[in-house]
């Protein structure tokens, strides 16, 4: 069954090779989202190698004390034999489950890693989705993610990966584009692909890629307000005002002297320098400290903390500047871009580039649960429906007639 997918793989490249001949591909913005669907899995039948020995133990207990009461019953028999039928069929089920398990775990015989050698959940119904975090809870599926093109919202790349993290998905969706990028394409993606290890590798390849951080919402004036308008979970949601967060004090209410050696807090009490330079993230930091003196029976304390019990002294820290003869993480460097006026507008554009092909997949195509099981399979279920999608793009562009 492997072949299927396999064939499915390259009749996706096909229509995108007769699409590049028609000249459809724009290559000026690409734009790479991904969305988690749930799979023909059990949810309930995820773990690791640890806990599903400790269930196959349990379950052997539970047997053995369940046959040991039938031995005692059977010194002498006033058991009711309708239940006794009942707990028999129940040991052999319990039986079956455990020796379904055990020889799970001698074929599997090490741990799922993701890519930084961390642990990862198996799963014996299907060993190759995952359980990920989604809007709608936690569920057992794949992750599908495609590479959209700006001019004809092309489908230019299509992965389905048993992966809930989408920072390791970036690297290869990159990969995947590489022969249809050039000199002027701009490589786009959501917040959920922002990482150090990502913005380097795309650094190294010279790729000019705009990939927002998680605050970047907070810094662009397009979206203020906009928790106002979240959607609620119920529809007899309560409708008054969501009490207001204590105020407590900003650092720039602390007054910094001239010479950097002390700042004077709202209260009016002196924080002094502790220590010297320090770099924290690229940047050079001063860190004051309170005198327990004058902290402790202050009476503005609960404006300096938002937990002001179990902290004895304020802590401040005043940011400098760069530091000086380190490298700027890419971090910062995308930063700028991302709050630049092009940034502003490639985030925009790559809303109206991928999300309607997510649209297109999930509702016109009825995409909205993988069906088969293993890798091979779900990825060539996925590149069937993003071929489907290319094709009806292609068509009224001139190909049909």
């Amino acid at each position: 069954m492997s072949s299927g997918g396999d064939a499915l793989s390259q009749l996706f490249t096909q229509v995108l090779v007769v699409c590049d001949r028609q000249g459809v591909i724009g290559r000026e913005v690409f734009a790479i989202d991904g969305v988690k669907l749930p799979s023909n899995a059990s949810k309930a039948s995820s773990g690791t190698r640890k806990e599903f020995q400790r269930v196959a133990r349990k379950i052997e207990r539970a047997v053995h004390r369940m046959l040991a009461r039938h031995r005692e019953e059977d010194l002498t028999p006033t058991y009711e034999p309708t239940l006794r039928q009942r707990e028999v069929r129940q040991v052999e089920r319990l039986k079956q489950e455990a020796a379904q398990l055990r020889t799970w775990l001698r074929t599997h015989q090490h741990d799922r890693r993701d890519a930084r050698g961390g642990l990862r959940q198996a799963n014996r119904t299907d060993n190759e989705s995952a359980k990920m975090a989604t809007g709608k809870g936690v569920r057992q599926g794949s992750t599908g993610v495609a590479v959209g093109d700006e001019r004809h919202q092309l489908i230019l790349a299509a992965q389905a990966h048993g992966v809930g993290q989408e920072q390791e998905l970036l690297a290869p969706a990159v990969e995947a584009v590489r022969t249809l990028c050039t000199e002027a394409t701009i490589l786009t993606a959501d917040a959920g692909y922002h990482g150090e290890a990502n913005l380097q590798q795309l650094a190294e390849q010279d790729i000019n890629a705009y990939l927002p951080d998680n605050g970047y919402r907070r810094r662009d004036p397009r979206y203020a307000g906009q928790e106002r308008h979240r959607s609620q979970p119920e529809p007899l949601w309560n409708k008054l005002p969501a009490p207001q967060a204590r105020q407590v004090f900003r650092p720039q209410d602390f007054q910094v002297a001239e010479d950097q050696s002390r700042c004077i807090c709202p209260a009016g009490a002196r924080l002094y320098r502790n220590g010297h330079h320090r770099d924290r993230r690229g940047k050079v930091v001063l860190k004051f400290t309170g005198h327990k003196a004058d902290c402790g029976p202050c009476l503005r304390r609960t404006c300096c903390w938002r937990t002001p019990t179990p902290t004895p002294v304020r802590q401040g820290s005043l940011m400098l500047g760069p530091t000086v003869g380190k490298p700027e993480t890419g971090t910062a460097r995308l930063r700028r871009k991302i709050d630049s006026p092009l940034g502003r507008e490639i985030i925009t554009r790559r809303f109206a580039t991928v999300e309607p092909v997510f649209g297109t997949l999930r509702h016109n195509k009825r995409l909205d649960r993988f069906t088969l099981r293993g890798h091979s399979k779900v990825d060539g279920q996925w590149k069937l429906h993003c071929r489907v999608h290319n094709i009806e793009k292609l068509a009224p562009l001139g190909y049909a007639r």
